[in-house]
């Protein structure tokens, strides 16, 4: 008979294999590797329910940090408590890190990026075809009513509109609640005042000298404050690093942003470049610890009244719109991504080859993502 402790290390393994797997093969940032932990996590394994899932995805939009890498963490500390927790999350981070601080030692000693397009090349039509099946299976569960189906179409013109997507995941939150709490239109209006005027974050630090526990708190301080993309990761950066202290040059920011988006894993990896480039090795640590470790400690407090804020009438309502809100932006994000991703004929093969073996076959993605940079190369080297 299992004991506990037994059961527990079973976890904890599954859970390191699951996500160090994820971390070396989920390029395409945060919205390929949502679809790929449905994917792992729902259908194979059966962790979660989409429902779940989806709560776990609406929660983390509304908390500073980055949303896959903290999908991981929830769904870590699901399966097994506190260790779970940080066994997901470290090993989600591992392969990226590794990946972008081997780069950034190469990048330091020659002022040289290595050459990976070929790779991404193939990679991205696959990605795209990945995100679209997972928007297919979420949408059914996601978008459950009138309601909730206005909010979704509402956030993708917006979206399109230019307006700030922590803005409309609050408002579409907002907007269903109080179409389903019936709550007074004052009211209403006064939360709408105030989620629009939290989501302003002023600058960060003031300039110091770039040691390694100076690079600590300032990524500390940016883990703990910045929602969004890694487009808004480098927004802040250049305000923060290039203008007001100038610890970088807008190249070398530029080339920090493109490894850690070239790279699979969080795009949020960005910092171990950086930490390197300011203060070396303990830099790449310093830097990497402090903007993911907001990310450990606000899930872990979170995660346990998941299910009570999901039984609450208002906050229920909220979170249907915030996942209403999120496909949205998914599909947003994932029409603009298939427009960069497919540029020729032998792109739309890709394409057409990955819908096939994902949606008839059944092949996994992280079967797709090799295939797609394989081709990718043998493309190049054969042009």
């Amino acid at each position: 008979m299992e004991t506990f402790e037994s059961t527990q290390q079973i976890k904890l393994q599954e859970l390191a294999s699951v996500f160090f797997k994820l971390g070396m093969v989920a390029f395409g940032g945060p919205v390929a590797h949502i679809a790929m932990m449905e994917e792992e996590i729902v259908k194979r394994r059966r962790w979660l329910t989409t429902e779940k899932l989806l709560d776990l995805l609406g929660v983390t939009s509304l908390i500073p940090g980055p949303n896959s890498t903290e999908l991981a963490i929830h769904i870590g500390y699901e399966q097994a408590s506190w260790q779970g927790l940080f066994i997901a999350g470290f090993c989600f981070i591992l392969p990226a890190m590794t990946l972008v601080w081997i780069f950034a030692a190469v990048y330091a000693k020659y002022q040289a990026l290595p050459q990976i397009e070929a790779l991404l090349y193939g990679i991205k039509p696959l990605i795209a075809i990945i995100i679209i099946k997972a928007l297919w299976k979420l949408g059914s569960k996601a978008v459950k009513d009138i309601p909730t189906a206005i909010a979704s179409i509402a956030v993708i013109m917006a979206f399109f509109a230019g307006v700030n997507e922590i803005l409309l995941l609050l408002l579409a939150g907002l907007g269903v609640m109080l179409i389903k709490s019936r709550i007074d239109g004052m009211t209403g209006i006064a939360l709408i005042a105030i989620a629009q005027g939290n989501i302003q974050v002023n600058g960060l630090v003031k300039p110091f000298p770039s040691s390694w526990w100076s690079v600590f708190l300032f990524f500390l301080k940016v883990g703990s404050v910045l929602y969004g993309s890694g487009y808004v990761l480098l927004a802040f950066l250049q305000r923060d690093l290039v203008e007001r202290s100038q610890w970088l040059t807008s190249q070398q920011l530029l080339d920090a942003i493109a490894i850690g988006q070239l790279t699979p894993g969080p795009v949020f990896t960005t910092a171990t470049f950086i930490g390197y480039l300011l203060a070396g090795n303990l830099g790449a640590i310093a830097a990497t610890v402090g903007i993911f470790l907001p990310a450990f400690i606000l899930v872990g407090l979170i995660n346990p009244w998941v299910d009570k804020l999901r039984q609450s009438v208002w906050l229920s309502g909220f979170l249907d719109g915030v996942n209403a809100a999120s496909l949205g932006l998914m599909a947003a994000v994932t029409y603009t991504l298939a427009r960069t991703a497919v540029v020729d004929w032998f792109t739309v093969l890709l394409l057409g080859l990955g819908a096939i073996a994902l949606f008839r076959w059944q092949i996994s993605s992280m079967w797709l993502v090799v295939f797609g940079g394989t081709a990718g190369l043998l493309w190049q080297w054969l042009g």
